[in-house]
């Protein structure tokens, strides 16, 4: 009889950890909580047609008694029911990247940090394009499952803390750590669990052939001491910045002037992309055009328009302070609008507020986060708030002030007014070219 496998959650990545699973002789079950969504009635009758049981709006002993082991979506908190099922159990649980890397040969080269994943994932998928075959997946919206029947150089892979904290044996080639500041909190119980579930892929038996780490950051310049093979960015010896440019072992590889993502994180970013590159073999020249060639993700300092002299960036995934921060640094001399607001996070607003002193000329307040937002921001020292009750009249008004720059850099999540910071994001931009 075959072994059977329960997949925790019935998402993008459990659907593809199941359809691949069939493929290798699993006895495929799926479990979900909640009531299915809408979009996944076909696929759920497909799957089922295939010969997976599927069941929602809860876990039943009959799905869990026999498993071998167990495949978790990333949003599952190890609190949950039907972690503590299994574990009662002893029935081991692993993540889809985990399942994938365990089912393939084709490296991984990850990339992790609380912000910049995804468009560094996005960037060392694009530059790697010139001369390799290395896809992009992950947290970035691709289950790694559903790209090991195929013939790869690499996968380049974007990896939550969530998708990291259900590691056990995934061991990268190259690990890049872009930065690490306080989120998801509550899901891991505590800062330092936030930490260790990251840390993870860098030491240990899942510790790469090169880990790639932000001298800029106090948290990971302290790690690296733990880490092998350390090549780091933002430094003055492998990766930096000079005389406006991004050098690479003392050799200049791009100007910033050339870079088309805007800001010091985003340049960050870039570096992430050089020194991966450069691990793997590519010339400075094809470095070079790759870079030149990239589009950023949509909703991350993206440029929308330029209209009658105001240019409108929408930077919707920006759902912590700590992503507005490096959104709203990336402005200097200029007179810039700043729409700010949504569901909060009731986390600390001090620094944010320091940058906008520095930056902002008006900020604009929306959603759940308005009063406390502003009662901090006045404690803070700035006084220039507007209050409106939707995006569109935030907009409106924010043009009306003929700024230099209208940036929507929420700081807060979007589930107050809309179904997700894509949708935040897509709201602003259709408006702004309305208008």
């Amino acid at each position: 009889m075959s072994d059977k496998l329960l997949i925790l959650g019935l998402s993008k990545s459990g659907i593809s950890a199941a359809e691949y699973a069939l493929t290798k002789g699993y006895n495929v079950y799926i479990t979900e909580s909640k009531a299915p969504k809408e979009e996944y009635l076909d696929k759920i009758e497909e799957l089922k047609s295939k010969g997976i049981k599927i069941e929602t709006g809860g876990h039943s002993n009959e799905f869990i008694i026999g498993t071998s082991f167990a495949v978790t979506s990333p949003g599952i908190p190890p609190k949950s029911e039907i972690f503590q099922k299994l574990d009662a159990q002893n029935i081991p649980i692993i993540s889809e990247i985990e399942f994938a890397y365990q089912n393939t040969k084709i490296p991984f080269i990850v990339i992790t940090g609380t912000n910049g994943k995804t468009t560094t994932t996005s960037l060392v998928s694009h530059i790697l394009s010139k001369n390799f075959d290395a896809p992009a997946c992950g947290n970035i919206g691709i289950p790694p499952t559903s790209l090991i029947s195929r013939n790869h150089d690499f996968l380049v892979c974007e990896v939550s803390s969530y998708q990291a904290e259900m590691t056990k044996f995934f061991r990268a080639k190259i690990a890049c750590w872009t930065n690490f500041t306080p989120d998801h909190i509550d899901w891991h119980g505590g800062l330092e669990n936030y930490f260790k579930a990251k840390a993870k892929l860098f030491i240990g038996n899942q510790a790469p052939d090169y880990a790639v780490l932000n001298a800029n950051d106090s948290k990971l310049k302290e790690f690296l001491k733990e880490c092998n093979n350390v090549v780091m960015f933002d430094d003055d010896k492998d990766c930096f910045i000079k005389n406006k440019a991004i050098y690479y072992k003392g050799e200049e590889i791009i100007s910033l002037d050339d870079c088309p993502l805007l800001g010091h994180h985003n340049y960050q970013n870039i570096m992430c992309g050089i020194i991966i590159a450069k691990l793997v073999g590519m010339s400075n020249k094809d470095i070079r055009e790759q870079i030149i060639s990239f589009r950023p993700p949509a909703h991350r300092l993206e440029k929308i328009r330029e209209m009658n002299g105001i240019t409108f960036y929408n930077d919707s995934k920006a759902t912590n302070p700590e992503a507005s921060i490096v959104a709203i640094d990336s402005f200097n001399n200029v007179n810039v609008a700043l729409i700010l607001g949504g569901r909060d996070k009731n986390t600390d607003l001090t620094e944010m507020c320091n940058s906008i002193n520095k930056h902002i000329s008006t900020v604009l307040l929306i959603g759940e986060a308005t009063e406390r937002f502003e009662k901090n921001l006045i404690k803070n020292g700035f006084s220039n708030i507007i209050k409106e009750p939707s995006m569109e009249s935030a907009i409106d008004t924010a043009i009306g002030l003929k700024p230099d720059v209208v940036l929507l850099s929420p700081a807060c999540a979007s589930f107050d007014m809309f179904k997700s910071y894509e949708h935040r994001g897509d709201v602003f931009r259709e408006y702004v070219l309305s208008k």
